[in-house]
């Protein structure tokens, strides 16, 4: 198992205790990549769980890279990227652990997930084709019908049946290890979002199923990572969408991929100046300057995304 933890000391905590709390009688290889947080994190991991591998980095290296650090270390049969502000409900390890033994076209295997109120958390979609891209930007995925709009978050769909998809969410990451062997580690110059999409691409591409099957449940509280880099997100994202378009589908699927951020990112930094001009409200003025910074940024992340030929 390997969770990378960057300034989540407390979430981190939990989640670890919830894993050794439920592992039952599964023999557990745990890893803990700490990206430079300066929250107390790595002490913690060290003085509370001493049975985990820690691994301490001088630097935020992001997820990808993070993971494939222990990656490379691991042994067991199976391995689960978990993420650090989750917590393991009763036996879903066990359950995921039979659930591959008896399913071995499985690479990639993502299980149910709930919200801290136990409410559904939506995981596992598609790939952020320019088809869906459209749908994402100009807000039609929101709407309940027709359920074509929501097919790239897969809104129609409850979590509640097996089912092969296109990805599945990177807080909790069932990996077969024949399958990394033969895949290979996740693509570092992804460094935060898309990561995982771009592995399950290349899983499938190799023959392997990406599956999801309601075997048992966690709670993720959610994005208690990247919250903390607050403007920074938008530009991760974007520059993360645009770099997987010209990785896989070449110069003109990103370029398009590009133009259609522009658009949005354009057409929100509008909407939010004009709510802030006439309301002048705090929240205003934080999402007005937060769509500005993208777009200064704009030329830059298209000039990194080219790096993929």
């Amino acid at each position: 198992m390997v969770v990378v933890t960057w300034n989540t000391r407390e979430l981190t905590r939990n989640c670890l205790r919830s894993v050794l709390d439920n592992a039952g009688t599964l023999a557990l290889e745990l890893f803990v990549i700490d990206n430079a947080s300066d929250d107390g994190s790595a002490q913690m991991i060290r003085e509370e769980f001493p049975s985990a591998k820690l691994i301490r980095n001088d630097r935020n290296r992001g997820f990808a890279a993070a993971n494939n650090q222990a990656l490379g270390l691991t042994s067991g049969r199976y391995i689960l990227l978990l993420n650090s502000d989750t917590l393991i409900l009763s036996d879903v390890l066990q359950k995921s652990v039979q659930y591959m033994d008896e399913h071995s076209v499985v690479g990639v295997f993502g299980c149910r997930v709930l919200n801290p109120d136990r409410t559904l958390q939506p995981t596992c979609f598609e790939y952020p084709s320019l088809l869906n891209l459209f749908l994402l930007t100009s807000g039609l995925s929101r709407l309940s019908w027709p359920r074509f709009f929501g097919k790239y978050l897969m809104s129609g769909w409850n979590r509640d049946s097996e089912r092969e998809v296109d990805v599945v969410t990177g807080c909790y990451m069932f990996i077969r290890q024949a399958a990394l062997r033969e895949v290979g580690f996740m693509d570092e110059a992804f460094f935060f979002f898309a990561e995982e999409t771009d592995w399950c691409k290349s899983f499938r591409k190799r023959g392997w199923s990406v599956r999801f099957a309601p075997v048992g449940q966690i709670i993720h509280y959610g994005g208690a990572s990247i919250k903390l880099i607050d403007q920074g997100r938008g530009i991760l994202l974007t520059h993360a969408l645009i770099a997987f378009h010209r990785k896989h589908g070449g110069p003109i699927a990103a370029f398009l991929a590009w133009a259609l951020l522009l658009i949005f990112n354009v057409s929100r930094y509008i909407g939010w100046l004009l709510i802030w001009a006439f309301g002048r409200s705090d929240k205003a003025a934080r999402r007005r300057d937060q769509f500005k910074e993208i777009l200064i940024n704009f030329p830059s992340i298209w000039k990194s995304a080219e790096a993929y030929r």
